[in-house]
């Protein structure tokens, strides 16, 4: 005599472990795309100090093409005024249907209000954040030369990223530390570090992990940064990361499926300012022959 067993679905859907992003901390939105798909700001060049040409005597004036005949201040200098152009690049959309019976079927599970959520979770928000920490990477204005990942003191690199920093005269205040999983690993490890793991609530929903010489900790997966990452420093005057269009809706009233429709839309990018890339600061690490960075 056979048996046949029960077979029980329960209403729980598996979901994939994704993390929130991040970048908001390290980026702005400064300026408004709203009416225009691009923006240009400006550059204006300065002028070096002059001696001040206080006392004159006639023989001064003996050269008429000499500057003392025309201006006590020093030469006459025209400002360079240059623009760079911001141009969004990126215009992506996703569409998906969930057809009404396996939407009655699966106990209420693939419904399209939380599929949608779900694309947004696991597809659209880990490809911005990897384009614009890539971004970042390309454009920062220090690359410093890659680390051992075996070994490395990660808080001396970071140290010397603040240092270069400092030199440039990036702001003290607002700065950023993106480190990677090992990384923070490799600080935790080192015993002459104090990670100020004390942080306000607002801050740690944000992401941040701990404070270091006033700089805010972010641990990013590895997954979402470049490869042989291995931290970056950053004011978040330096990179532009608008989103202009975010676009996402369901359609049950469509000749096109007996069910729901799903579509999404995405109109972003980033931009480092020229004159501000200098509030980047990027160590990558040497990649080992496992093909892995210190893991």
């Amino acid at each position: 005599m056979s048996i046949e067993l029960v077979k029980k679905f329960a209403p729980y859907t598996d979901e994939v472990f994704k993390a929130e992003s991040k970048t908001s901390l390290l980026t702005n939105s400064d300026f408004d795309w709203t009416g225009a798909h691009s923006v240009s700001v400006w550059k204006i060049s300065t002028v070096p100090l002059q001696n001040y040409a206080r006392n004159r005597s006639a023989a001064d004036y003996s050269d008429p093409d000499s500057v003392a005949s025309i201006s006590r201040y020093g030469e006459i200098i025209d400002l360079d005024a240059q623009t760079e152009e911001m141009l969004l690049k990126n215009d992506r959309s996703f569409i998906f249907n969930v057809d009404r019976l396996d939407a009655d079927e699966t106990a209420g599970q693939l419904e399209a209000g939380k599929a949608l959520t779900r694309e947004l979770r696991e597809v659209v928000v880990p490809e911005v954040d990897k384009y614009v920490y890539g971004v970042m990477v390309e454009k920062a204005g220090t690359v410093a030369e890659p680390a051992n990942a075996v070994g490395w003191s990660a808080y001396t690199a970071i140290a010397k990223g603040n240092e270069a920093l400092d030199d440039a005269e990036v702001p003290e205040t607002d700065r950023v530390i993106v480190v990677t999983p090992a990384t923070y690993r490799s600080l935790k490890e080192c015993p002459d570090v104090y990670l100020d793991c004390d942080i306000a609530q607002e801050m740690r929903m944000k992401g941040v992990v701990a404070m270091i010489d006033g700089c805010a900790v972010v641990k990013v997966p590895a997954a979402r940064l470049p490869k042989n990452f291995g931290f970056m420093i950053a004011h978040p005057s330096a990179t532009v990361a608008p989103v202009k269009l975010e676009d996402y809706g369901t359609h049950t009233d469509t000749p096109l499926s007996s069910g729901t429709i799903v579509t999404g839309r995405i109109c972003y990018d980033a931009f480092v300012l020229d004159n501000k890339k200098m509030g980047i600061y990027y160590q990558p690490l040497i990649e080992s022959e496992t093909g892995t960075t210190g893991e």
